[in-house]
């Protein structure tokens, strides 16, 4: 039976499958999502199809991190009761968007995305990428406006992405719905446009540094704390952040990587502010010290994460089913968008239903 519209503000966002989700991930974007299934309806997607953009030779890889995500959210707070965790290839109609859309942007505005771009230098992609790895920026916006989110909880570096969505969605309405180019974007969905205009929600830590102190925590860099990780590899791998420092009596910078840790993950607002202190006046604090008082925070906030997470591990089935509740769910949702979306552009000439099952 169809689900009862709900009367809560839509959120949609999500992750591609390249592994296992890191401490990066959650106080970026997890965290707040967790927070918002309270008082939003939440969607929240496993980009799938977006991973085949650099691993479309590992299906069975791809495959297996997409369970993996799932139990990486059960473990940080997601509860499927409150919530719709989906695939991206089980949605149609976010492909359908996707085409549409691409028709809405010039190539070189795509490929001004500096998200893109930064993903190429990182990756040393060069001239190698495939057509699809910038068409997926194309296919975040369809993500998005597939389920006419109101806001988009994201890290800062998806921020461009969410630009990208805004414009696409203002273009469709203006070309397909009649609304003034001057229109106010809160004011689109009620002068008749089908998309709202989507806002990113950065959460309080936009870009966690990973454990090299310079990049941002990516897996990919072999600098990230995952939640799966021992109380002892947390230790060693908090141990590694750099910082230059090189006495216990030297001013030290709180600005630095180890100080970001010290903030996000310490609780104690007093205790943060004499360790920036003591630190700065070079007062015989050292950063093993603080190493080890950050390393006994994080793994307070992972033992429950890794209890929930234990008793997932093997349990596929499970796993399964909640992806398929999540993809009826988001199918009901995003088929209404879509044939909205064909009838004011003239594409619709009948209706469809989409049933998918086990």
């Amino acid at each position: 039976m169809p689900s009862a519209p709900s009367s809560k503000p839509r959120i949609l966002t999500g992750d591609t499958p390249t592994g296992q989700l890191h401490l990066g991930h959650y106080v970026g974007s997890v965290k707040r999502r967790v927070e918002l299934q309270s008082t939003h309806e939440c969607f929240f997607i496993i980009a799938n199809m977006h991973a085949f953009t650099t691993r479309a030779e590992e299906p069975q890889e791809v495959r297996r991190d997409c369970l993996e995500i799932v139990r990486d959210h059960l473990a940080m707070g997601i509860d499927p009761a409150r919530s719709s965790t989906f695939l991206q290839t089980e949605v149609p109609a976010i492909a359908e968007l996707t085409y549409l859309f691409a028709m809405l942007l010039p190539f070189n505005r795509v490929m001004r995305n500096p998200t893109l771009k930064d993903e190429i230098r990182d990756r040393k992609l060069g001239d190698r990428y495939s057509f699809g790895f910038p068409l997926y920026a194309v296919g975040q916006t369809a993500d998005i406006l597939a389920f006419r989110a109101h806001s988009v909880p994201v890290g800062l570096d998806q921020v461009a992405h969410i630009e990208l969505t805004r414009e696409v969605a203002r273009r469709f309405n203006q070309i397909y719905c009649g609304v003034s180019d001057q229109a106010p974007d809160e004011e689109h969905v009620t002068l008749g446009g089908v998309f709202p205009i989507p806002l990113a929600d950065v959460g309080k830590v936009g870009r966690l540094v990973g454990v090299d102190g310079k990049m941002k925590m990516s897996k990919q860099l072999n600098n990230a704390i995952f939640i799966s990780d021992t109380p002892e590899e947390v230790r060693k791998k908090i141990a590694k952040i750099y910082t230059g420092r090189q006495s216990l009596t030297e001013p030290g910078d709180p600005g630095n990587a180890l100080f970001q840790y010290v903030e996000t993950f310490i609780e104690d607002p007093q205790r943060v502010d004499q360790l920036k202190d003591r630190y700065a006046r070079g007062d015989n604090i050292g950063d093993g010290h603080i190493k080890q008082e950050v390393a006994e925070a994080v793994n307070r906030l992972l033992a429950p994460m890794r209890e929930r997470r234990a008793a997932y591990e093997g349990d596929d089935d499970g796993i399964m089913d909640i992806l398929l509740a999540g993809c009826q769910r988001a199918n009901e949702v995003a088929e209404k968008t879509l044939a909205r979306a064909k009838e004011v552009a003239g594409l619709k000439f009948f209706d469809r239903t989409l049933r998918i099952d086990r």
